[in-house]
């Protein structure tokens, strides 16, 4: 069960505490500074509310809005960013030391899209009975596959041993991303010439 985002509290109407505002109406013009009455009473001859967007500041800005349609737009709002950060995960990529060549490949591909997604991979290797007693066979692994992405990546963290587990950490090489977008804007402009000549 997901945690719901709750927007935060706004003061509003009569619960709002100061004597003086800065307004600004429900067109997003500012209005000016104003006494808390004459703003109460511009909000209520208009149907709206009056909101305190900016209690910090002196004197604190508030706007005259709906007030549901604008906690329904800031809880979107907070919902949108949370599904931004989740995109900043990491990502693993699990590995044995008895892998074959094709899985290896197969598992390096799946890195390389995790990468080129923007997001950082972690690339581990299980270990498994007397396994452990053998680290260069992981460490040997985890510097194929490197080689195998140092184009799409660059090293974050050097092979460490968590418990049975020996982990990498790649992040997408930002080198890697611009000379994709120069060369997006480069096919850009060629097509334009030819389209010129023709």
């Amino acid at each position: 069960m997901g945690r719901q985002s709750i927007p935060r509290d706004y003061r509003i109407n009569q619960h709002i505490r100061v004597k003086e505002v800065r307004l600004v109406d429900d067109k997003g013009n500012q209005v000016g500074i104003v006494s808390l009455g004459d703003a109460l009473s511009m909000s209520l001859e208009r149907g709206l509310d009056l909101v305190e967007v900016a209690p910090n500041s002196v004197p604190p800005v508030c706007r005259i809005l709906d007030y549901g349609k604008f906690r329904y737009a800031q809880s979107k709002k907070e919902r949108e960013s949370s599904k931004v950060q989740k995109g900043n995960l990491l990502r693993e990529v699990r590995f044995r030391t008895r892998i074959g060549e094709h899985d290896r490949q197969s598992k390096t591909r799946l890195a390389k899209k995790l990468l080129t997604q923007g997001y950082k991979v972690k690339l581990s290797v299980m270990f498994r009975g007397r396994e452990i007693t053998h680290p260069d066979l992981g460490v040997k692994i985890l510097r194929i596959v490197a080689e195998d992405l140092k184009e799409d990546a660059r090293l974050d963290r050097t092979p460490t041993m968590e418990g049975r587990m020996m982990n990498i950490i790649l992040s997408p090489n930002p080198d890697k991303e611009l000379k994709n977008e120069k060369s997006m804007s480069n096919t850009g402009s060629k097509e334009k010439v030819k389209s010129a000549k023709t």
